[in-house]
C-alpha cells in the first residue's frame, strides 16, 4: 500500500470550500458548519491546519452564533445543538474558546434538555439520543457538564437500550450502529470525568447483552 497523498488531500479540502456556487454547495448550505469541522479536523489529523486562515473561519464561525447562544450551520439559518457542536470543537482546535460567552453558550444547551432528560435537537423538539450525546460533548468541552441534570441524561439513554443490545434514537426504536456508538461516546466523556459522576454511570457502563 503507498503512502497517504496528503496533498492532493488537502488540495480536495480547499477546493470544495471555495465552491459556493456549485449545486451541491448550495443545496448543502445549511450543513456548512459540520462540514467546516470535518474539513478542518481532517487537516488537522495531516498537520496541515495552518494552510487556512483561521482568523477568517473563526470570524464566519461567529457570524452564525444567534442570540440564543446557539449556531446555526451557516450565517442566515436556525441554530441547532449539532452545529453548535462543531462550532465549539473549530474553536477548540484553533484554541481559540475564549472567543465564546461560554454561559451564553452553555444556556441554549442546557434549555434543550427535557423534563425526561433527553434533549431536542433545537427549538422545533425533535429528540434523539444523538443530541443527548452532543449536549454531553459540547458541555464537556466548556466545563460545563454540571449545568445540565446529567443523572436524568444517563437514564434517558440507557431507557433506550433494546433486548439485542443495541440502542434506539428513543425508547422502542430500532437499533442502529450510530445510535450504539452515541452511549458508548457519552460513556467514555462521563468516565473522563468520573470524580463527578462515577455513581451517575454504572447503568451506562453495565455490559450489552449478546442475541446468542
Amino acid at each position: 500500500m503507498g503512502d497517504l497523498a496528503v496533498e492532493k488531500h488537502v488540495k480536495y479540502i480547499l477546493s470544495v470550500e471555495k465552491r459556493k456556487d456549485s449545486f451541491e454547495s448550495v443545496v448543502m448550505e445549511h450543513l456548512r458548519m459540520n462540514g467546516a469541522y470535518w474539513g478542518l479536523t481532517t487537516l488537522d489529523l495531516m498537520r496541515k491546519l495552518g494552510v487556512v486562515d483561521s482568523g477568517e473561519v473563526i470570524q464566519w464561525i461567529m457570524k452564525c452564533q444567534h442570540e440564543s447562544g446557539g449556531f446555526a450551520g451557516n450565517v442566515g439559518h436556525d441554530p441547532h445543538i449539532l452545529h453548535t457542536l462543531s462550532a465549539v470543537q473549530v474553536l477548540a482546535l484553533f484554541d481559540k474558546l475564549n472567543v465564546l460567552d461560554i454561559e451564553k453558550v452553555s444556556s441554549y444547551i442546557v434549555g434543550l434538555q427535557n423534563e425526561d432528560g433527553s434533549f431536542s435537537g433545537d427549538m422545533w423538539g425533535e429528540v434523539d439520543t444523538r443530541f443527548s450525546y452532543i449536549a454531553i460533548c459540547c458541555l464537556s468541552i466548556l466545563c460545563c457538564l454540571d449545568k445540565i441534570n446529567v443523572e436524568k441524561a444517563v437514564n434517558y439513554i440507557v431507557s433506550c437500550k433494546n433486548v439485542d443490545g443495541g440502542f434506539g434514537c428513543t425508547p422502542g426504536a430500532e437499533s442502529h450502529a450510530g445510535q450504539s456508538m452515541f452511549y458508548i461516546t457519552s460513556s467514555e466523556i462521563l468516565v473522563f470525568n468520573l470524580f463527578v459522576y462515577s455513581t451517575m454511570i454504572v447503568q451506562l457502563l453495565e455490559p450489552i447483552p449478546l442475541p446468542f
